[in-house]
């Protein structure tokens, strides 16, 4: 078991719950248009202090102290960005690397971060399994565009509605593809059923869908599962 995991674990559920559960949408709104003059970013920060004074104990009350400060100033900071998935993404890393700051604090050592890089350079299967997933996203993605590109062309769309279409298209793909990825690793292949049984009732029941939209739909999709199938078959070979 890595050294004070249960902690580590108690740190990131106070994290989830004081910055989804506790914080309400007019706080965020609130933060977002008063910045660092909002005293919901501060009473939200105190929120987030306490459960992480909670989960650590009283003996680590520093540690609590410098989470406070650390998120009610990365928070801070955020509100002055428009409200775009790559800077949600960068706030809850923010977050989550001063928790995994605090747990190294206390638990990390220099020998253990050897130990883990000696383990990751001698595990094949790793290496593996990441070049899949890595594989299965953008990559696998534009050679499926490429392949589908004469019916995505016939298409009588808007520029924007086609756009639209591919946009959402590659989100889906790279989620199905990672998902039958797992299910194939672990020889699930009756998931594999489900998922796709699954998306084609969702995906294939519009009345009014045009013949060579769902021509296109199909062929991207059992190129994506075909693909996504056949790399993990690889990986496991």
């Amino acid at each position: 078991m890595i050294p004070g995991s249960v902690w580590l674990t108690k740190l990131v559920l106070a994290h989830l719950t004081s910055d989804f559960l506790l914080q309400s949408k007019s706080w965020v709104d609130d933060r977002n248009a008063r910045h660092f003059v909002s005293p919901k970013l501060y009473f939200h920060g105190l929120v987030t202090g306490l459960l992480a004074f909670l989960a650590m104990g009283f003996q680590h009350w520093q540690l609590a102290a410098f989470i406070l400060v650390t998120h009610t100033l990365i928070d801070g900071l955020k509100s002055y960005l428009p409200p775009k998935t790559a800077y949600f993404l960068l706030d809850q890393g923010l977050h989550l690397l001063v928790i995994a700051g605090c747990w190294y604090w206390l638990y990390g050592d220099l020998q253990m971060i050897a130990t883990l890089r000696d383990y990751l350079a001698q595990t094949p299967a790793f290496w593996k399994t990441l070049t899949a997933f890595v594989f299965l996203t953008s990559p696998t993605g534009i050679l499926i565009g490429q392949l589908t590109r004469q019916w995505r062309d016939k298409i009588n769309s808007s520029a924007s509605e086609t756009e639209s279409l591919a946009n959402a298209g590659k989100w889906i793909g790279f989620a199905e593809r990672s998902i039958i990825l797992v299910f194939v690793l672990h020889s699930q292949f009756s998931a594999i059923g489900l998922l796709v049984a699954a998306k084609g009732i969702i995906r294939f029941n519009e009345k009014d869908r045009q013949e060579i939209k769902t021509e296109y739909l199909v062929v991207g999709t059992l190129l994506s599962i075909s693909m996504a199938v056949a790399t993990g078959l690889l990986v496991n070979l």
